[in-house]
């Protein structure tokens, strides 16, 4: 597996302290983007939080999420969440060691006080002794946040005094992506009151669902105020793979105020590709003036890495020009709004809503499924790396490259390096496949490297097609 290290610099310790008036929690923030630029050590916030000890839980759940590995655990992750600020909101982000869950805490507009919000992206240090004193917080005293370095210190500290050096995997970086991808296919299945909420959260396991060989995912339904299992995938159905995965909620239960329940569409035949296969669904806790969301991969031993949503968005020729344009739009907004940016750009909506996937993929807009919307923000790592070494992606060009397709109407024939020749049968703008991944998966996760190598060959015939329409006859 294919891993860099990301250095990571912090000014000091993020730390709670007792200040004059209630706590203060200092949270320091790393290099990372902003509309000026990129800066050391930006700053977001500094104000107070309406709901202190809801948002110490639900701050500590994000982390536990940073620090966990939900699948075959070994070593706890060491992966610090990261900070957005959006001008009305912050948001903290974190993905588990494993790859299969996605957490954020939304802290909105009710839950801060007498403080702007600033705007950009960075990691801030969420360390063990901070965790310690957050889980301690008893009180609802008031509580000060500050996000980014005190103003004296950015100018009389000489350097870093924390430094960290993160090891990311190649999938960490895919399935940070393609969660937002996966996202934004769900729409709201359920939502269950506080009581209710409580009761069926506090009845899932808090271990023993990631291992291999645990039962196969489970599905709930929605019935009256509450939750209900179901054997299958019926219409309306959440799934719930690997339950257990959900105990980072179990922080901020006494604080919640609902429980919204995220998913696509399933029924005879769920978007997983077969009746009742595992799907991905989001889980949120709603709290005062915060929202708290867990998103879950497919299957607890199944990352999001693997589920190539986002494979034809980084295979088209014009998303990448379109994605450029688009990023240039973009100024930190909390919500994107695909009908503006198809005005100020030009483009079609289905252009813009392409070349947002296309900007998921490299970190630079996540998916909020409360808003069912986009937002902005660039994760500090190295985007460029998410699509080159996507190896589906690779090897589809590959193949184009040498001449390995050849198109017959619906069908195409794609011969592999090594002699096996798959038929590819386009029906209905669906592609199908003869090889052995599409048999195993049937589109569950994403199209096969023959499929998009197929996608790809027909939109440079199409070219072809039209240069010879314009130029054929000037001769």
């Amino acid at each position: 597996m294919t891993r860099s290290l990301q250095n990571v610099a912090y000014r000091r310790l993020s730390v709670l302290e007792s200040a004059v008036g209630g706590n203060l929690l200092g949270l320091e923030t790393s290099g990372g983007a902003t509309p000026t630029g990129a800066e050391a050590h930006p700053r977001f916030f500094s104000g107070f939080l309406t709901s202190p000890q809801a948002a110490a839980s639900a701050l500590l759940s994000v982390a536990d999420v940073a620090a966990a590995r939900y699948y075959q655990p070994r070593l706890r992750a060491s992966l610090d969440p990261v900070v957005t600020g959006n001008g009305d909101r912050l948001r903290f982000e974190s993905f588990s060691g494993c790859g299969g869950v996605y957490a954020r805490l939304d802290v909105l507009t009710p839950g801060l006080d007498g403080g702007e919000v600033g705007h950009g992206t960075t990691n801030v240090d969420v360390n063990n002794p901070l965790r310690e004193a957050l889980s301690r917080l008893g009180t609802d005293d008031p509580l000060h946040l500050r996000v980014g370095p005190e103003e004296m210190a950015v100018t009389t500290l000489s350097g870093p005094v924390v430094e960290k050096k993160v090891p990311l995997p190649d999938r960490w970086l895919r399935g940070f992506a393609e969660a937002q991808v996966v996202a934004a296919g769900f729409d709201l299945r359920a939502e269950l009151p506080a009581d209710e909420a409580v009761r069926f959260l506090r009845s899932l396991p808090r271990t023993g669902g990631t291992r291999r060989g645990a039962p196969a995912a489970q599905w709930v339904v929605p019935v009256g105020r509450g939750l209900r299992p179901t054997m299958r995938a019926v219409p309306g159905a959440v799934c719930l793979p690997g339950p257990d995965r959900l105990a980072a909620l179990q922080r901020v239960l006494r604080h919640a105020t609902a429980l919204r329940v995220y998913g696509p569409a399933v029924g005879g035949r769920s978007s997983g590709g077969g009746a009742g296969e595992p799907v991905a669904a989001a889980w949120e806790v709603v709290l005062p003036g915060m929202r708290l969301t867990l998103t879950l991969s497919p299957d607890a031993a199944r990352g999001f890495s693997g589920e190539g949503g986002v494979l034809d968005a980084l295979a088209t020729d014009e998303a990448v020009g379109d994605a450029e344009l688009i990023s240039v739009l973009l100024s930190w907004e909390p919500r994107i709004d695909v009908a503006d940016l198809a005005a100020a750009s030009g483009l079609v909506p289905e252009r813009v809503r392409a070349a947002l996937v296309r900007l998921g993929t490299s970190g630079r807009v996540g998916y909020d499924t409360a808003e069912a919307a986009y937002f902005h923000r660039e994760l500090p790592y190295d985007a460029d790396r998410v699509e080159r070494h996507n190896p589906r992606l690779r090897s589809a060009r590959s193949l184009v490259a040498a001449g390995a397709v050849s198109l017959d109407g619906a069908l195409a024939t794609v011969t592999a390096q090594d002699g096996h020749v798959h038929r590819v049968r386009d029906e209905a703008g669906a592609l199908s496949c003869s090889c052995l991944w599409w048999a195993k998966y049937r589109g569950g996760r994403g199209p096969c490297k023959h499929a998009l190598a197929v996608r790809m060959a027909r939109r440079n015939s199409a070219v072809m097609a039209g240069m010879t329409e314009i130029y054929g006859g000037e001769r």
